[in-house]
Parts: structure tokens; sequence; C-alpha cells
């Protein structure tokens, strides 16, 4: 059985305060898009029930943050779970702000549910996947949210982008959420859910991602591609998550002919 683990945005990210179990409080808005990977899960009968055999192409996952198979062993505590094959073909960039593995962990539960008919209500797995990081509850359900919390307390939000296009570029660099986090400044401010929900022309100047102020000063190429969005038309351009991809929303598709070549670009319809 076969899905596609879809990327996100965060359209606005905001920082609001340090939490005393060491995590911060958070405002944002999750929207995903179609840059995905490619997860198949194969029954195994030559394998003990609760073993998971994982492999990974495309980008490769190095030992240890392999989410897929944490998902798997996670649900072995409660279902009695046959011995599975799990193969990953990766696409999202990694330790870019796209939430590719929170999202092919959240999807993980959801083929899962639906392989061995686990009869797993939406709620259930929300309370699973919080489990396996912050952003993977957003995943479990298949539109735009609003987040507080860690990112876990999610509220449907009436947005829709449809018909605009979008374009991404990720310089290569990796942002770890601990180096991201390592300088940040917790403030208050309007609530990205008030000004995603005005008209596109306002979120230029009112919505905002709180890592551009200490992430952009390290690695100067970050603005640099959000000027460069914005010569090329953008009606808004931001940083997703905690970097480092850059992304841009336009009204229809641009030439990306003087982009740098190499870095991943992406372009598609909403």
């Amino acid at each position: 059985m076969i899905l596609f683990p879809p990327s996100k945005l965060n359209l606005g990210l905001q920082i609001i305060a340090k939490r005393i179990d060491g995590y911060h409080n958070l405002q944002t808005v999750f929207y995903q898009f179609p840059l995905k990977d490619v997860l198949e899960i194969l029954k195994d009968d030559s394998l003990s029930a609760g073993t998971c055999l994982f492999n990974s192409s495309g980008l490769l996952i190095p030992s240890g943050q392999n989410l897929c198979e944490k998902a798997y062993y996670l649900l072995t505590k409660d279902f009695n779970l046959p011995g599975v094959h799990i193969h990953l073909h990766k696409i999202i960039p990694m330790g870019a702000g796209l939430g590719g593995g929170s999202s092919d962990a959240a999807y993980t539960l959801r083929l899962l549910n639906v392989l061995f008919d686990l009869k797993i209500s939406a709620a259930k797995l929300m309370e699973y996947a919080i489990e396996l990081g912050s952003d993977c509850p957003f995943f479990i359900h298949d539109y735009p949210q609003y987040a507080e919390g860690r990112g876990e307390v999610l509220e449907k939000i009436d947005i829709d982008l449809k018909g605009k296009h979008l374009l991404i570029i990720n310089p290569n660099i990796h942002i770890s959420t601990q180096e991201a986090f390592a300088t940040i400044k917790p403030t208050e401010s309007i609530s990205c859910k008030e000004i995603v929900l005005q008209d596109m022309s306002t979120w230029k100047e009112n919505l905002s991602n709180d890592f551009e102020a200490s992430i952009f000063p390290k690695y100067p190429v970050l603005k640099t591609l959000k000027n460069k969005l914005y010569d090329l038309g953008a009606l808004y351009a931001s940083m997703s998550g905690s970097g480092s991809t850059m992304y841009a929303i336009f009204n229809e598709a641009v030439n990306i002919e003087t982009l740098p070549k190499e870095h991943f670009t992406w372009q598609g319809k909403l």
C-alpha cells in the first residue's frame, strides 16, 4: 500500500513564550502543498510479528532519525502488528522547515491504520502523532490548520490558496531545531490567525516568521533569496518553519532561470 506524504508551509510563525518544560509556545498557520515523498508499507509474512524493516532512497535518512519506524513501533505498544517492510522514497528536503519527517511519521500511522484495519480514530491518531513530534498531528488531517502550544493544539482555518502558484527554494542548508531556537526571543504580537484571514496584500507588511530575525544574520543567503522572490513579483515571501526553505506565492508561474542552479527549487500550483 502506498501513500504520498505532503509538505507544509508556515503562514506566519510566532514564538510567544518559553515553557517550563523547555519547549516554546507558538502560533502558526499550517498549509499543505503537493511536494511529496513516497511511502510504501508491505506486510511481510517472513518477519515475526512486531518487526519492521525500513529502507529509504532519494535522500538517505541518518541512523536513528527514522520516524516511520518509530511510528510503527509506537503502535505495537497497543496492537499486535504483523511484520512489515517500509520503503520511503525521500523527495522533500530534510531539515528544511517543510515538515517532511513529520509528514512521513503521520502518514505511517495513517497507512498502518488502514492497512491493518485498526479502527483508530483521528483524535487517537493525533495523540500518537504528538509522541513522534510537534508538527506530526497536523498531518493526520488534510486541510489548513491554525496551531498553538507546541504546534499540537490545532484548529481548522478557512483559508484557500487554490489557483495561486508556489515557488520554494532550499539552499541546502540544514538548520536544526535546536540551532533555530537557541537565539530566538519570544514576543507577543497580533496573531497570525487574524492576519492570514485578511487580504493577501497585507501579508508582506504584517505576516512574519520570528525565526528570520535570528536565522538571517547567520545565513545571509536566505535574506538575499527573500529579496529575489519579491523582485520576481511575489505577493508574499517568507521562510518556512525554522528554515532553511524560502517560499513565495504568486498569481502565476514565474521564470526561475535567474535563481541559483545549485539550490533545490520547486514550483507548482496550489
